[in-house]
């Protein structure tokens, strides 16, 4: 299996399969070259993030050197990051949540289309303005590459797809406020937050209301990478965000929709617990899953999906092994 990744972007980090083991490169362009400790300046991936934005000076000037670099298609890259921590954000795109509410109202109630729309929006606008935003965590252990197929559990057929940009952190940050926290994002990565719909919600109590849990964390629901972006190098207020399946686009969005933007995402997340070097924050995903279009993943999908200046994920499905 070779790869299918070029960067649009200047550089970026990557891990890449290596016999058994896994080693972390230095991409640019449609190159990569295996980077250790001594260009790092750290032990380790998560301790060179904890430098926060100098570090990646270090690496920037290895662009043009010389060295061993390898075509990117000769290696096999998986998920760019390890993270302790995973932290998922709901409801955060605000036209997503609009074409929601708005289809609950129509169903519900004598407003027309356009009267329901009209709500919804003034709703939005609201929560944007004095609302705060909404968290719930996943487990590091889904975190995969896009050279692991995604295998669909065999106890439903309504898992759903949900592209998003996710937030790297850099230095730690606990109980930062909105104008320190981008000083605490050290990059950006490409993340697929995979849904199990008829698990979100608990059919046995309905007042314990939602289970994650269940609904999105089996295993390889959290398709990452492959590039890990210094975050200078990327606009997060206006980033496109793309999803197709077969070729077809489902999700075709931009971040300058988010109703909490990456600033008052971080600093809200940090006001629980200290968010750490190399942990991954979501921050939710755009109109056009599955669910709107009644299509759910099947055996032998592909979903591509993109973001301005990430690269492209290639996630495979196939039915879970009997």
């Amino acid at each position: 299996m070779t790869s299918h990744h070029t960067l649009d972007n200047r550089f970026a980090l990557a891990r890449f399969r290596d016999g058994d083991a896994v080693r972390l490169g230095l991409a640019a362009g449609e190159r990569i070259r295996p980077i250790g400790p001594d260009e790092l300046g750290a032990a380790d991936l998560n301790a060179f993030l904890a430098q926060g934005d100098p570090a990646w000076e270090r690496l920037a000037g290895l662009v043009d050197a010389d060295g061993p670099w390898r075509p990117l298609d000769d290696v096999v890259l998986t998920a760019p990051v390890e993270p302790r921590q995973v932290l998922q954000t709901g409801a955060n795109y605000r036209q997503h949540v609009i074409e929601l509410v708005a289809a609950g109202l129509t169903n519900s109630s004598d407003r027309t289309p356009d009267e329901a729309r009209a709500f919804a929006a003034q709703m939005m606008d609201d929560r944007a303005a004095n609302g705060e935003p909404y968290f719930f965590i996943g487990l590091p252990a889904c975190v995969v590459g896009d050279d692991v197929p995604l295998a669909l559990p065999a106890y439903s057929e309504v898992h759903d797809w949900e592209l998003e940009l996710a937030v790297v952190i850099g230095r730690e940050a606990f109980r930062v406020s909105r104008d320190e926290a981008l000083g605490h994002v050290v990059g950006y990565t490409i993340v697929n937050d995979v849904t199990t719909r008829d698990l979100v919600f608990r059919k046995d109590m309905k007042e314990i209301g939602t289970d994650w849990y269940r609904a999105k964390n089996a295993p390889g629901f959290l398709p990452t990478g492959p590039f890990l972006v210094p975050g200078q190098l990327v606009d997060e207020a206006d980033a496109r965000v793309r999803l197709d399946l077969n070729g077809d686009t489902m999700q075709d969005s931009s971040t300058s929709d988010l109703l909490f933007d990456v600033p008052a995402l971080v600093s809200a997340a940090s006001q629980t617990m200290p968010l750490l070097p190399g942990d991954l924050l979501l921050t939710g995903s755009p109109a056009g899953n599955g669910q709107h279009w009644k299509r759910f993943l099947r055996d032998g999908d592909v979903m591509t999906g993109s973001i301005a200046g990430l690269g492209t994920q290639v996630v495979r499905c196939v039915a879970e092994a009997s």
